[in-house]
């Protein structure tokens, strides 16, 4: 496997050339004070060298040895926790905590892309200090004064970590009918008592305490989803300066066997009358965990994006290297016996697809990232709003998109090696077993799109769609001086008129078809990210037309604009066609004829 390398020229251009990020953080009074460019590139540049030279070159081996479990204990690959413990020194568990309680305070436009470095260095590694995150993030939101002042300072700095626990083994994607039940003690807490499945860092040797926050039922809950409360579920109990005393009553009753993210712990958490506490009002447990899920799921997304920046680095550098066969007479090397594999067709149109695809997801991950920003820091109430309805939008995009055009690109990068991608000791096989899984968690990709297309877009009766569409309008008429870029301006236009046609579309036959949603929300969804895609596209190569003499490298995000024009835009086509087919060709064979 090659050496990872960050990719910061890229990153810069996206957050201050592309979207001028630091204009947004100079008009909000808590980032105005800590944040500009010269600080963003230099922490950027910190979190290289963390990725780079402590995290990256411990993946493969970390893979090869997995976790191991044995009497409820589980010992994460060697070199892990002296690892874990020098991010946590370096204050990056904390990334994105509120600085009241010892955080960085980063906005996510910039948190994505240590995110993004961290998992191309380690996917399995970079989940413990994930999932921490979000688990401090809903803690800050909805805990009370006790609780937050008493778990932040310890999950910020490291000290301890944070687990989110809400599937169990009957109950995925159908939360409402959870099991894990809450009864109150005497005092403000509350015993916890249900088993919970698939549980990222449930368990493991790398600190001390985890801080579990746990779905489960009250005695007096309503039905369904309506009926979930949140409970902070401590591993270990501790007094009130934060000394830890007892362990709770909770174990882990085993770890699952993997296809891919070895190093990560996946746990069967079983809670036997543990004691927690409630987090939030009663009842209104998912609403509390949902309000991180955004930067949680842009978060995922940026798992496929991390990878597919790995694999294309190694098939990169692999396609150089490897020499096989003749290339035409025009990029033949006659002082050699072969010419190198970069000179074929096919290992050029899979190395440029992942390039583009690339650099496409990390302007596509900053733009979602800058507009949580606006969501969460702007003071004019109307930009506030445009930006959650941009959130609301793209979040399931973000997602399925990054991860399902990730995994693409890191299969792409295992066949440029051929069959020494097949095996293991290359690391490109690694990467397709770990971007995997991020089209499953976090909500498979298939319920991101029913989302998208179901609550999203025909909920609002397209209104959702409408800031998406503005934006992407009012860009088409803003370059038409730019004539250099009248083709694909055309294409853009007329992509954005297929997406707003069928939406139209779609709507109408809703009412009629209960199946039509269901049937054609994964194709409307990729629709809607490659057409996104186009815009950023664009958008990046105007601004490298304006600035590449004083940055000659930027003359190659022109030339891959072109590419992703010509050979991935069209993509849009077929899946223009399938969601005009409706839900009919889907419901044609009765259950017997399967």
């Amino acid at each position: 496997m090659a050496d990872y390398r960050a990719p910061r020229d890229d990153m810069d251009f996206v957050l201050h050339d592309v979207f001028n990020v630091a204009a947004d953080w100079q008009q909000t009074e808590e980032l105005a004070e800590m944040m500009d460019v010269e600080t963003a590139s230099a922490i950027l540049d910190e979190a290289a060298k963390v990725a780079e030279n402590l995290i990256a070159p411990l993946s493969r081996e970390a893979d090869e040895q997995g976790v191991s479990f044995a009497d409820g204990v589980v010992t994460t690959p060697d070199g892990y926790k002296e690892n874990f413990r020098q991010l946590a020194e370096g204050g990056w568990v904390g990334v994105t905590a509120n600085p009241d309680f010892g955080g960085m305070g980063l906005p996510k436009s910039l948190s994505a892309q240590y995110e993004e470095m961290l998992c191309s260095a380690d996917i399995a590694f970079s989940l413990y200090s994930g999932l921490t995150s979000g688990a401090i993030m809903a803690l800050d939101l909805h805990g009370s004064d006790e609780l937050k002042s008493h778990y932040l300072p310890k999950m910020a700095s490291g000290e301890w970590t944070g687990s989110m626990c809400l599937t169990e083994p009957h109950a995925g994607t159908d939360l409402g009918i959870i099991k894990t039940k809450a009864t109150p003690n005497h005092d403000d807490s509350y015993s916890i008592t249900g088993t919970k499945i698939f549980i990222t860092g449930g368990e493991h040797d790398l600190v001390d305490n985890i801080v579990h926050l746990v779905l489960a039922k009250l005695p007096d809950a309503p039905a369904g989803t309506k009926g979930i409360s949140l409970f902070l579920v401590p591993k270990v109990l501790s007094d009130s300066n934060g000394n830890l005393t007892e362990p709770n009553s909770l174990s882990c009753g085993s770890i699952e066997h993997k296809m891919g993210i070895h190093a990560s712990a996946t746990c069967v958490m079983n809670f036997d009358g543990a004691k927690g506490w409630l987090v939030g009002e009663p009842h209104r447990g998912l609403p509390a965990m949902f309000t991180m899920m955004n930067y949680e799921r842009l978060g995922v997304g940026i798992q496929g994006l991390g990878a597919a920046e790995r694999s294309y680095q190694n098939a990169l550098e692999y396609a150089k290297d490897r020499t096989q066969g003749r290339g035409a007479k025009a990029t033949r090397n006659e002082s050699a016996e072969a010419d190198s594999i970069l000179v074929h067709g096919d290992v050029r149109r899979m190395l440029l697809t992942m390039k583009a695809m690339n650099e496409g997801g990390r302007a596509f991950s900053t733009w979602v990232g800058q507009q949580l920003d606006r969501a969460k820091y702007a003071s004019d109430a109307q930009q506030q709003q445009r930006a959650d309805a941009m959130v609301a939008l793209l979040t399931p995009v973000a997602k399925a998109f990054l991860t399902d055009t990730g995994l693409e690109s890191t299969i792409h990068g295992q066949q440029v090696f051929g069959g020494h991608g097949y095996v293991r000791e290359w690391g490109q096989e690694q990467l397709v077993r770990d971007t995997r899984i991020a089209q499953i968690y976090e909500g498979t990709n298939g319920i991101q799109a029913l989302d998208l297309l179901g609550r999203k877009v025909c909920g609002s009766g397209g209104k959702l769609l409408q800031p998406f569409t503005a934006e992407i309008e009012d860009f088409i008429e803003q370059i038409a001086p730019h004539k250099e870029w009248t083709k694909q301006r055309a294409q853009l236009k007329q992509a954005l008129e297929s997406l707003n046609g069928v939406s139209a579309e779609v709507l109408d036959k809703a009412a009629a078809d209960e199946n039509i949603i269901n049937s054609v929300a994964v194709e409307y969804l990729h629709l809607l990210g490659y057409v996104a895609y186009a815009y950023l596209w664009l958008r990046m190569a105007v601004v490298a037309e304006e600035k590449q003499a004083e940055r000659p490298y930027l003359a190659t995000k022109i030339k891959t604009a072109k590419f992703y024009y010509a050979r991935i835009l069209p993509r849009i086509h077929s899946l223009v066609a399938s969601i005009k087919d409706g839900s009919e060709s889907l419901y044609l064979h009765d259950q017997d004829d399967f």
